[in-house]
């Protein structure tokens, strides 16, 4: 390790991400899968947002909450998988400290953002299943549009202390973070200063914000479920749990691994650094790529619109 990744210094001009430590040698390899996922998820979100804007009757609350989540999915995998491509293939790993805390702000803002967006997606099941004949009064265009101002405002309000407590700590031991960009409890882990406040911050955004967005989730589902199971035929039951299926997918792929990763930051001290990599890795990738493909395949709106693109274009 040169000099310059050891000296002391309080605010270091350079940070250097590592990708996968351990598996150096398989960067090459590992970008392949990645890369794909990106390309995938490119090519999907884009493909909803123009679906949605170009198909009248999709212009309703569900579809409008869809097209933040491609817009959040875009930003998020696009503020990460272009510089983790230049780790893999180039092993350009430095990044200006700066830009360090400007991406780790972008990452955690959208993730906070499409975790709301995940919940207001919730509560249009809930009110198209359990009062669907108020659901076109209940979550009007402006009422969306408010929800989706909201959930803005709050995934900026809450990480904008997050790059102030990271800019304010002491770096003195290393400027080299073993990720693949980078993400706040790993800049804060290379601090030699007193981290608790920042810690705790962290940890409380975990708990207080997505643990309350999953406990909406889940009280929203609950209700959908008792207003299900109340319904008086079984094909009227399977229909109604089809509206929700896509949500429920997009839940678990978005809440399983991030949750993990959160927790294995900060309690997993046996878990091997480059699998805990790996999975933050896969949080970032995976929900972006999956989301148009599951709303894709579920919805027939959406299936049936892509299909006429395509018949179109063959004639």
């Amino acid at each position: 390790m040169s000099d310059s990744n050891t000296t002391n210094f309080t605010n270091p001009s350079t940070f250097i991400l590592l990708g996968i430590p351990g598996m150096e040698a398989a960067h090459v390899w590992i970008s392949i899968p990645f890369c794909t996922m990106y390309a995938i998820a490119i090519l999907g979100n884009f493909t909803v947002l123009f679906i949605v804007k170009m198909e009248p009757s999709l212009h309703e609350p569900l579809y409008y909450f869809l097209c933040m989540l491609a817009i959040t999915d875009l930003v998020l995998s696009t503020s990460t998988l272009p510089k983790m491509l230049s780790i893999y293939w180039f092993n350009s790993g430095k990044i200006d400290f700066s830009a360090c805390l400007t991406q780790m702000y972008i990452i955690h803002s959208f993730f906070v953002m499409e975790s709301g967006i995940l919940v207001a997606m919730a509560f249009d099941r809930y009110v198209a299943i359990c009062h669907p004949l108020r659901h076109s009064t209940i979550l009007t265009n402006h009422v969306v549009a408010k929800i989706g101002l909201a959930l803005v405002l709050r995934g900026i309000m809450v990480i904008l202390p997050y790059p102030f407590l990271a800019r304010q700590l002491p770096y003195c031991r290393t400027n080299i973070i073993p990720h693949s960009y980078c993400e706040y409890i790993a800049v804060v882990k290379l601090a030699c200063g007193d981290t608790r406040v920042s810690s705790y911050y962290g940890l409380f955004v975990v708990l207080c914000v997505r643990g309350l967005d999953m406990i909406f989730i889940a009280v929203s589902y609950t209700q959908i479920l008792r207003a299900i199971f109340s319904l008086p035929t079984k094909d009227a039951r399977l229909k109604a749990l089809g509206t929700c299926s896509s949500h429920l997918c997009a839940i678990l792929t978005f809440y399983i691994p991030a949750l993990f990763s959160s927790l294995a930051h900060r309690f997993g001290h046996n878990v091997p650094l480059h699998f805990h990599v790996l999975i933050a890795n896969v949080y970032l990738l995976v929900p972006p790529m999956l989301n148009p493909i599951i709303y894709g395949v579920r919805s027939k709106q959406i299936r049936d619109r892509l299909l006429q693109l395509f018949t179109h274009k063959g004639v």
